[in-house]
């Protein structure tokens, strides 16, 4: 649901024959502890997860919770924990749940979808084998996806239960704004979805298989990749029945991250794409297209502070 505002609706005092304002305070919800901690959590989380993924990339057979053989697929990952991180920082500085909403219901999503490729593919972590550093990771990994998403669930229930009270779009956003997430979160969806659906039930992906996707992806990366994708979509669903300029800056400023960070993976680890790829203008496209749509998002929502 939205978020509330504030409702000052006077009602007729009996005795003094005057009219007094209700005692009910239906003032926008504030961030409670709980969802506060989980958003620290997630960001000291993607922080350790960037810099295995970026910084030390060379080594998940030695430093992650299993082997990407492949630097594009541990560098689009990276990126998006990089992304992840500025959400939940971006997400603590806010003190109002609306304006939170859209990031930790992002969190959930992603979490709770990356919890079904940690369990499907468990065989494939450095949970018994490896050396300290890639066995600490892969059962802090496992540790991470088994209780972070009951309590991002947890967090989301306690703040939704709250007393609501009316919804108001302070600022309405554009329809045409509407119209482009539209579009990407389903071009967001259909990709994520067939690379999270596609890659459930095999270990290896045969050859040509997700032919539309720039680089060759084991089953693992390819679902981990495609829940940060229909994490994404969800949060361009929920930003467009939002509608409100007032409450995109989160979201917003995620969403330039993410499409700037695989644009520059782009450009480093394009030697790694496929020699027959033929939909590289698309792809890059809509990574262009990402990043400038939230720039315009984060202009819009802090246009009226300059005012």
């Amino acid at each position: 649901m939205s978020a509330p505002t504030t409702l000052d609706v006077p009602t007729i005092d009996s005795a003094r024959g005057r009219a007094v304002m209700p005692t009910s305070d239906l003032r926008p919800l504030r961030v409670l502890p709980a969802t506060r901690k989980v958003l620290v959590a997630f960001a000291v989380l993607t922080l350790l997860a960037t810099n295995q993924l970026l910084v030390v990339a060379s080594f998940t057979d030695r430093y992650f919770a299993w082997t990407i053989s492949l630097r594009a697929t541990s560098a689009f990952i990276g990126a998006a924990y990089a992304a992840g991180f500025l959400l939940s920082v971006f997400a603590l500085r806010r003190s109002h749940w609306r304006d939170v909403r859209v990031a930790l219901v992002t969190v959930t999503v992603f979490t709770l979808l990356t919890l079904v490729p940690t369990l499907v593919h468990l065989h494939i972590f450095h949970l018994w084998d490896g050396g300290w550093g890639a066995r600490l990771a892969a059962w802090v990994w496992l540790a991470i996806y088994v209780v972070v998403p009951i309590a991002c669930l947890t967090a989301v229930v306690k703040q939704e239960r709250q007393p609501a009270g009316v919804t108001v779009v302070a600022r309405p956003m554009p329809r045409w704004l509407s119209s482009v997430l539209a579009v990407q979160g389903v071009t967001l969806f259909g990709v994520g979805a067939a690379m999270f659906l596609g890659a459930a039930r095999v270990h290896h992906l045969p050859e040509g298989a997700m032919s539309f996707w720039p680089w060759r992806l084991m089953p693992l990366g390819a679902q981990v990749i495609g829940a940060w994708l229909l994490a994404l979509a969800v949060a361009t669903a929920l930003v467009i029945r939002e509608r409100d300029l007032d409450r995109l800056l989160v979201p917003a400023v995620t969403y330039t991250a993410f499409g700037v960070y695989q644009l520059l993976v782009a450009l480093r680890y394009w030697t790694q794409v496929r020699p027959d790829y033929q939909w590289g203008w698309a792809y890059i496209g809509l990574l262009l297209s990402i990043a400038l749509t939230g720039a315009y998002g984060c202009w819009a929502a802090t246009r009226r502070s300059r005012l």
